[in-house]
C-alpha cells in the first residue's frame, strides 16, 4: 500500500519519523451510542492485556489457516472519511473495517468519536504507514505508545505496517521506501520487529511492498527475505496480492513462484486493490476496480494458503460505499471451500 494523500505531519519531538495528522473530518449527525457486553474470545499465543481482549466485543468467526489461530474475519473494507456519513446512517452489513492507524493518532474530536461508534459495531484491524521498521532512526516510543493505546481503544484484532523505511533524521518522506534484501538488512529488521512486538504484546503484521527499483547489493529475492524475516522474528504477514502483481511486472519475476515461497501459516490477512498500468511499468495507485489478472492471482493464493481475511483498498477517485463493498465481495467467488488442503 503506497503512502499518499496525507496532510503534513506534525514536528517530531524525537529523532524518530514524524507522525501523520488525521486528514478527515466527517459531516454526519451523531447517532446514539450503543454499548455491547464483552464476549468471550482469546487469541492463542498472544500476550496479556490488549492481545487477549481484542475480540471481546465481537464473536469469533471461523478460524483461519494461520499459526496463531486468528479468526477468519471474512471480507472487509478500508475505512475512509468519504464513507462516514453512509456508515453512520445505515450501519451496512460489513464483516470488518481496516483503519489507517495514523489518521486516529495524536488527534481527537470527531474522527476519533466516529471511530469509537464504528468500533462498537464492527471488528477493527489497524494498518499503518509510519512505523518505518526498516529505517535506521531509533524507534519512536511515543508513536508506539499511541499505537498501542489506539489498539486498546478499538479492540483491534491485529495491527501492522509495511516492510519498508519511511524517512531519515526524523523527517517523514510520506512514502513506503524499499529496503535492500540482504543479510545485514535482514538482521536489522528482525531485531527491530522483535522489540516492537515485545512492546505491543502481540505479533506485528507486516505487508509486502510494491516496488519500482531494486538494490544492486540485494542477495535475496523479496519472497526469501520476507519469509526469513517472518520466521526469525516470529511476526505475521499481510500479503498484498496487487503489490505482488505490480512488483512482478516492474521487475520481471513470476508472481506464482512468489506465492509458492510464502510461509502461508504466517499470512493472516490479504489486501486487494486496483493499479495503474503504464505499459512499461505498473503503479500501485489503489484506484479503480481490481483487474482480472490480480483476481486470478488471488485465486492462486487462496488455493495455496487457504481462506484468508481479505480487504479491499480504494484510495483515489473513491466511489460510493456500495460500489467499494461490492468490489470487495467479489473475493467470495475465489475462496476455496472450508477444510481444503493448503500449504504450510
Amino acid at each position: 500500500m503506497p503512502a499518499r494523500r496525507r496532510a503534513a505531519a506534525r514536528a517530531a519531538t524525537t529523532a524518530a519519523p514524524a507522525r501523520i495528522l488525521a486528514r478527515a473530518r466527517a459531516v454526519a449527525p451523531c447517532p446514539s451510542s450503543t454499548s455491547h457486553a464483552p464476549r468471550a474470545g482469546e487469541l492463542a499465543g498472544w500476550g496479556p492485556g490488549l492481545a487477549r481482549s481484542c475480540l471481546r466485543r465481537h464473536p469469533l468467526s471461523t478460524v483461519a489457516s494461520n499459526r496463531w489461530n486468528l479468526p477468519d474475519l471474512g471480507i472487509g473494507v478500508a475505512l475512509r472519511a468519504q464513507h462516514y456519513p453512509h456508515i453512520l446512517a445505515r450501519w451496512p452489513q460489513v464483516d470488518w473495517f481496516e483503519i489507517l492507524s495514523e489518521n486516529y493518532m495524536a488527534t481527537g474530536g470527531r474522527p476519533l468519536w466516529i471511530l469509537d461508534q464504528i468500533a462498537e459495531r464492527y471488528r477493527i484491524v489497524m494498518h499503518g504507514v509510519s512505523l518505518g521498521i526498516g529505517g535506521t532512526d531509533p524507534l519512536d516510543w511515543e508513536f508506539l505508545r499511541e499505537l498501542k493505546a489506539l489498539a486498546a481503544r478499538t479492540k483491534a484484532v491485529w495491527l501492522g505496517d509495511h516492510v519498508c523505511w519511511t524517512g531519515v533524521a526524523g523527517r517523514n518522506s510520506h512514502d513506503l521506501l524499499p529496503v535492500p534484501y540482504d543479510e545485514r538488512t535482514l538482521r536489522h529488521l528482525v531485531e527491530r520487529v522483535r522489540i516492537v512486538q515485545d512492546f505491543l504484546e502481540r505479533p506485528l503484521v507486516l505487508e509486502n511492498p510494491s516496488t519500482y527499483l531494486a538494490f544492486s547489493r540485494s542477495t535475496l529475492t523479496e519472497q526469501e527475505f520476507i519469509r526469513r524475516l517472518a520466521d526469525d522474528s516470529d511476526c505475521a504477514l499481510l500479503l498484498d496480492i496487487n503489490n505482488v502483481y505490480v512488483s512482478s511486472r516492474n521487475h520481471g519475476f513470476d508472481p506464482r513462484e512468489y506465492l509458492d515461497q510464502m510461509p502461508w501459516s504466517r499470512v493472516v490477512q490479504v489486501h486487494m486493490a486496483g493499479h495503474t498500468d503504464h505499459g512499461t511499468h505498473c503503479i500501485d495507485t489503489h484506484m479503480g476496480h481490481v483487474r482480472q489478472e490480480v483476481w486470478d492471482l488471488y485465486a492462486e493464493a487462496m488455493r495455496r494458503g487457504g481462506r484468508k481475511p481479505t480487504l479491499l483498498e480504494w484510495d483515489q477517485q473513491i466511489p460510493d460505499f456500495e460500489t467499494v463493498h461490492e468490489e470487495a465481495l467479489k473475493a467470495l467467488a475465489y475462496l476455496p471451500s472450508e477444510g481444503a488442503k493448503v500449504a504450510s
